[in-house]
């Protein structure tokens, strides 16, 4: 007598297992389209708003815009001797300059558009994993996190890298439904750029490998993908040798700083990955989110326990996942009988945050002079207020 291999498994206490969601139907063109531009849309808004921040400008993006106004000769010579892995990054930032000047708003405007396109990636991850109405809604949450709207205006590699890996995570899931030689060197080469931007971006390919380990893809698949992982290991291995030398670089590290951000994505993306999400194709959305939340911040925790690395830039890109899982979770809410008011408290609470990114913090030397004011009917003080000043900022203590 032989068994139906498609009847539900049953279980003598509970009965028949629920079959999980099914997958959405495929979309429209225009649909993709909202998909796509609607998170990149409302990330060029959020970086536009307050992008100047009263003309104030970050300890690293000072040295951002010092080194990239310089020839490239004399920016490679100061590479070799400190901050080589951001030599990409200068001689990118030194081509905008020399076409649009050397302004905030050229220092700036590249991490917005940057992480615009990283949101519209996040979409049409979400889009190709479990359906529309989860992919337009991870891209917009993934524009509304304060950690990505605070990078978005961020003179410094992070969005850029945030975005190469963003795509290149969707040139992967298109390769395990329909790879090709060309293809596969597509990924490998935006998950170079990425990595030879910010050599920590190799931590995006140790997720993507666990994600095909769980998928169990065809062999041809998990071939190509480990061939084009090696070249990227191969291309990104002088930088890292050659950087190796200059670790004095994040000697200021005293130990992990600041994982709060990273903690909390963590807790909230495996509470949403525990329901039952809509996904379909090869790559469940789960499989992918989850090992890039949390495997290169766990990662980097754990080489901290040897050589202190860990900040929460570092691993910025980790936010991909847990905007993919926040968005499946809304459509999984939006299919509920009744809507859960969690996600309008989540939403406003978002809003303090943006606020008080677009704030720069008070000067040392200003907050100094507070305390010390001049008693009443003493000599008036000249000050001399520069068009163009720079904050201090805990987290941003050396150039990397």
């Amino acid at each position: 007598m032989s068994l139906d291999v498609r009847a539900p498994a049953l279980d003598l206490a509970t009965g028949p297992v629920p079959a999980p969601p099914p997958a959405a139907r495929p979309p429209s063109a225009r649909g993709r389209a909202l998909v796509v531009l609607a998170p990149a849309a409302l990330t060029v808004v959020l970086g536009l708003w307050g992008i100047r921040r009263q003309n104030t400008m970050w300890g690293d993006e000072a040295v951002t815009h010092q080194l990239a106004e310089r020839d490239p000769s004399r920016i490679w010579d100061t590479v070799q001797q400190v901050d080589l892995v951001h030599a990409l990054y200068y001689a990118v930032m030194h081509v905008i300059f020399d076409l649009f000047g050397a302004g905030l708003l050229s220092l700036r405007l590249p991490s917005v558009l940057a992480m615009a396109a990283a949101a519209g990636g996040v979409g049409l991850l979400g889009l190709r994993l479990a359906g529309p109405r989860a992919g337009t809604p991870a891209g917009l949450v993934f524009a509304l996190l304060p950690q990505v709207q605070k990078y978005a205006q961020e003179g410094r590699s992070y969005a850029m890298v945030c975005a190469l890996i963003a795509w290149a995570t969707c040139a992967l899931v298109a390769n395990v439904e329909r790879g090709g030689r060309w293809r596969w060197a597509a990924y490998g080469l935006t998950l170079l750029v990425a990595c030879l931007l910010h050599e920590f971006a190799v931590l995006a390919l140790v997720a993507h490998g666990v994600t095909l380990f769980v998928s169990r893809p065809p062999k041809g698949v998990l071939r190509a993908w480990s061939v084009t992982a090696a070249g990227v290991a191969t291309g990104l291995l002088p930088l890292a040798v050659v950087s190796a030398g200059q670790s004095e670089q994040v000697s200021w590290i005293g130990g992990p700083v600041r994982p709060y951000h990273l903690l909390v994505a963590v807790v909230v993306g495996v509470a949403c990955a525990r329901a039952p999400l809509r996904s379909g194709g090869p790559v469940s959305l789960a499989a992918l989110a989850v090992p890039m939340l949390v495997l290169p911040g766990a990662l980097l925790l754990t080489a901290s326990l040897v050589k202190p690395l860990f900040v929460d830039r570092y691993v910025l890109f980790s936010n991909i996942g847990v905007a993919l899982l926040l968005g499946a979770w809304l459509d999984h809410v939006r299919r509920l009988p009744r809507r859960s008011p969690v996600v309008y408290v989540a939403v406003a609470a978002l809003v303090p945050p943006s606020l008080e990114l677009r704030t720069p913090p008070e000067p040392e030397q200003r907050r100094h002079r507070r305390r010390h004011r001049r008693p009443r009917g003493g000599p008036p003080r000249r000050r001399a207020a520069p068009p163009l000043r720079q904050t201090a900022d805990p987290d941003r203590r050396a150039p990397r």
